[in-house]
């Protein structure tokens, strides 16, 4: 029998169907479909998966089921498909948690947490980018007036895509997104919608809800949403800014304290953990930016429009946007990750870099408050500032060079998405793009 509150949001919603839904290694949502009168054998054999068909759980063609066990606390109705619900799940092999389901791997650094009397706060800031098919297939911004050169918070370009954003905004609202602020970002076509943080789980799941809901909503509108980290070569790019904030069993935030001689309102705690991402930034800039595509968005210089706020340096600063971190008072702004990434991964890692600085009491060094971007890379090496990996291919060498998150978040999952993401690169650098071929072809 189902728990009494399932019972009740089944009824509220009128739920006939549930999505079993978990993520791949990088990422994207997977679902089964599954009737009501199944829910309770999902929450408790699972759904079952051929494990060797899903991107990164490290199944072959002969190995047994991979089994998505539903947590029945995570239901919730889908709005924009009535008569739905969905429910998280975390992959199980022969009735154990798989150490390649990348939710399960969070859940073992939020425990970490946890044993210590804590919890992560996360807030994340998903930007996205709105396009339509021309009669050639090809994408183009779904607005063609949003051309403009300094396209930041313009009234036009948020107006003339208001029935998506509204959408959007009121099929989440229901399901516990407190949201904000909506806004149009600095590349034409791109958007913003604030949210209310959340536990750092909490926060993955409806992140990962998000994009579900954004896709499918934009496709019933005849666009698309894409999450790509860099469409435009000469805009900005969709990032994934993760504000953090550990709290006490109380809910006291351990990352505050008012007497710190910096001016930026951290404890001593706060400044352990942001020393432990600095020092890991190379490795983590893997998991925050796992494609190829990531490191279109993470170089050094500006955008059309005179401004970037993708971080290609190893720094930190007081409201510093050019940095890797930024010190918004009292918490933490990590501003590595784009809105392609794993946001389980990426919080396991957090957790994983951040309790190192704690547990080796590491110091951040003195902060950057100047702008990076105008300085010389001789200049940036002089402050004594690294660059971070400027190809996935060199963020993979870091995050294999880097012990820690293989022992920390596993073998498995790391060494598996070290592979899969060497097979991107390969694949990457074979391809032949229009740009060489319209250099090369008559060139010698």
């Amino acid at each position: 029998m189902l728990p009494s509150e399932t019972q009740k949001v089944i009824d509220q919603y009128d739920i006939k169907y549930v999505l079993a839904q978990f993520v791949d290694i990088h990422g994207a949502a997977k679902t089964k479909s599954v009737p009501i009168s199944g829910l309770e054998a999902v929450a408790e054999a699972g759904a079952g998966f051929a494990g060797f068909a899903i991107w990164g759980m490290g199944m072959q063609p002969h190995g047994p089921d991979f089994m998505a066990r539903g947590d029945l606390s995570t239901l919730i109705p889908v709005p924009w498909q009535p008569g739905y619900g969905r429910v998280v799940c975390i992959g199980h092999v022969n009735g154990q948690p798989h150490p390649y389901d990348s939710r399960y791997v969070l859940q073992q650094q939020v425990q970490r947490l946890a044993e210590r009397g804590w919890t992560l706060n996360t807030g994340l800031e998903p930007e996205f980018s709105l396009f339509r098919r021309d009669a050639d297939g090809k994408l183009k911004p779904v607005d063609d007036s949003d051309k403009l050169e300094k396209p930041c918070y313009d009234y036009k370009g948020l107006s003339r895509s208001r029935t998506f954003l509204e959408k959007l905004t009121e099929a989440l609202q229901p399901v516990g997104f407190d949201i904000y602020q909506i806004d149009h970002e600095d590349a034409c076509g791109q958007f913003e919608i604030n949210y209310t943080y959340s536990d750092v789980l909490e926060s993955a799941d409806r992140f990962t809800f998000f994009r579900m809901a954004a896709g499918e909503i934009a496709n019933d509108l005849g666009m698309v949403c894409s999450f790509m980290p860099k469409p435009d070569p000469k805009r900005a790019g969709n990032g994934m800014h993760f504000h953090l904030s550990i709290a006490s069993k109380d809910s006291k935030n351990l990352f505050h304290d008012a007497s710190d001689p910096n001016g930026m309102g951290l404890s001593k705690l706060a400044y352990h953990f942001a020393a432990g991402l600095l020092a890991h930034g190379p490795a983590l800039c893997a998991f925050a930016a796992p494609t190829v595509n990531s490191y279109k968005r993470l170089v050094v210089g500006r955008s059309l429009s005179g401004a970037t706020w993708a971080p290609a340096f190893i720094a930190y600063g007081d409201n510093n946007r050019s940095a890797m971190l930024r010190i918004p008072y009292g918490r933490l702004e990590f501003r590595l990750p784009d809105a392609g990434c794993n946001p389980y991964l990426v919080s396991a890692a957090i957790i994983a870099a951040g309790l190192d600085g704690i547990d080796r009491q590491l110091e951040p060094g003195k902060p950057c408050n100047e702008n990076l971007y105008d300085l010389s890379l001789e200049q940036i090496a002089a402050r004594g500032i690294e660059t971070l990996p400027q190809s996935l291919k060199e963020a993979c060498d870091a995050l294999e060079a880097d012990p820690l998150f293989r022992e920390v978040l596993g073998a498995e999952i790391v060494d598996e998405f070290i592979k899969l993401k060497r097979m991107e690169w390969v694949e990457y650098s074979r391809h032949v793009s229009d740009w060489e071929i319209e250099r090369y072809t008559e060139f010698f």
